[in-house]
């Protein structure tokens, strides 16, 4: 029993490093390949490898189209909105620093919408744990914000993953409690695929650069962070509140900022550090009162 609780709450720390190389991969990956390009062949990889394990484990498939059409949007939200978003204003020109703020108004986002679409009561204590997580973004961040006219396209893409992985967050916790992982995983990213495969069909010239950045950005991508990462994140909101699980954003621009200071030497200021730990602070504000008023 102390172990499986042990684990548990393991995972919420692990679900936020392996979601905060996101950004790392997308830096590794984006100079070889155009983003619709680069997202299109990760979901379709994915949706290869948890297919076939769907029929090795003999995962549960939605048994009414309705079931199915809940997990697609949640696919699209989750999958092709967020991720092409950041991809696409990423290459676009928006530095990682301000794509990280801007996805970062997450949890604030969710915490006003939840109580509307969940019934969900956010206390003035999490209130006060959002205020101070998006202040230590805000610190983290500042040192790395660039801001060019010729970028609004590229906003326009960060806002719309914004937009995104709040409303899915809130879709996936009213409409797919009970979705089967595996068999979930495969729905979301075909989802995903349909979209993104168009955009780059369209607008993208199909090309690959298949250099050794590129195949292990992809192969990090598609085992850690499409399955590994957000299953974690399909399997926190099944267990949590919604806010409690958006409020995990705020660590994740500290978090990459370290990632980035080790694998590409990239300087940590002291407004950084201090960001960071208001981050973790305010992180623990929401967490912990949740668990007390739960």
């Amino acid at each position: 029993m102390r172990m499986t609780l042990r684990l548990e709450g393991a995972v919420p720390a692990l679900f936020v490093a392996l979601w905060s190389t996101g950004f790392i991969g997308a830096k590794l990956g984006l100079p070889h390949a155009g983003p619709a390009t680069f997202l299109s062949l990760r979901f379709l990889v994915v949706m290869i490898g948890m297919g076939v394990m769907s029929l090795v484990l003999r995962a549960r498939w939605p048994g009414r189209w309705r079931e199915a059409g809940h997990i697609a949007v949640v696919g699209f939200l989750l999958q092709g909105l967020y991720l092409g978003g950041v991809f696409i204003g990423i290459s676009k020109g928006v530095s990682a620093g301000l794509s990280a703020l801007i996805v970062a108004l997450q949890p604030v986002l969710t915490a006003m919408l939840a109580r509307r679409a969940l019934g969900e009561r956010v206390t003035s204590v999490q209130w006060l744990g959002f205020g101070l997580g998006f202040i230590g973004v805000v610190l983290v961040a500042a040192s790395k914000l660039s801001l060019d006219p010729r970028q609004l396209t590229g906003l326009a893409f960060t806002v719309a993953a914004l937009l995104g992985i709040t409303a899915g967050t809130l879709y996936q916790k009213r409409f797919c409690a009970g979705m089967d992982l595996c068999s979930g995983t495969v729905i979301q990213n075909a989802a995903a695929f349909l979209p993104l495969s168009i955009v780059a069909f369209l607008f993208e010239p199909l090309t690959i650069d298949w250099a050794p950045a590129f195949i292990f950005a992809l192969a990090w991508l598609c085992l850690v962070l499409s399955v590994g990462a957000t299953m974690m994140l399909l399997w926190l909101l099944r267990r949590g509140a919604a806010t409690r699980v958006a409020s995990l954003f705020y660590l994740v621009p500290p978090v990459t900022a370290l990632i980035a200071y080790a694998m590409f030497g990239e300087t940590l200021s002291s407004s950084a550090l201090l960001g960071t730990a208001i981050a973790v602070l305010g992180v623990a504000l929401v967490v912990r009162h949740q668990a007390r008023s739960g």
